[in-house]
């Protein structure tokens, strides 16, 4: 089949996020600028230079209230933000925190996590994510609307900071078999990476 992104696909579920998989899940937590903790998981993610190392995060849409998402809104203001890894042991907490709540909501609390302080910015970290990067915010890119009383943003983040846990790690290197990070597909679809293989690049 074919058809123009501008007009109807025909099928029961638009299938573009389908067709772009899997999607790193990144686990953001921020601090409002009234020092209100927020977690969210985000699959509009990934890392996009290196060196130096940065990434990207896109935020669609409103909340219910009329607002930015919170996330977006704690980026804007404070210019601080951790991307965590999400391992599958982690997979229902994540659940619970996408939930619409109200700004003023915890969701470290709501979704029973315990924290760990970063290093070099305000934000905590999940303390059961194996990895977490600490970021701060490069700049904030304006992306075209579906419609009226919509938001399209990109956040470009710079990586300041990595926090490994030795227990992925096998002879320095990560290990993805021990990570086991969760990815997502379309619809409301899921994946875990368990495996991996090796393959060189051609020599010249």
């Amino acid at each position: 089949m074919f058809y123009e992104t501008k007009d109807d696909h025909g099928l029961p579920r638009d299938p573009f996020k389908a067709c772009i998989v899997p999607r790193p899940i990144a686990w953001v937590s921020t601090v409002s600028a009234e020092g209100v903790r927020n977690l969210a998981p985000f699959s509009f993610f990934n890392g996009v230079a290196h060196p130096p190392p940065m990434v990207i995060l896109s935020f669609n849409g409103k909340q219910p209230q009329g607002n930015d998402k919170d996330t977006l809104a704690n980026i804007e203001q404070t210019g601080e933000f951790v991307v965590n890894v999400v391992s599958e042991a982690l997979t229902d907490p994540m659940n619970v925190s996408c939930a619409p709540v109200a700004p003023e909501v915890d969701e470290f609390t709501l979704a029973g996590l315990e924290t760990e302080p970063s290093r070099l910015i305000a934000p905590p970290r999940v303390k059961a994510s194996p990895i977490a990067m600490e970021c701060t915010l490069h700049q904030v890119v304006e992306l075209p609307v579906a419609g009226p009383g919509t938001r399209n943003a990109l956040i470009i983040g710079n990586v300041v900071g990595i926090h490994i846990d030795e227990s992925v790690l096998t002879g320095g290197l990560v290990d993805v078999a021990k990570l086991r990070p969760l990815a997502r597909l379309g619809y409301m679809d899921y994946t875990v990476v368990r495996d991996s293989f090796t393959l060189l690049r051609p020599k010249e």
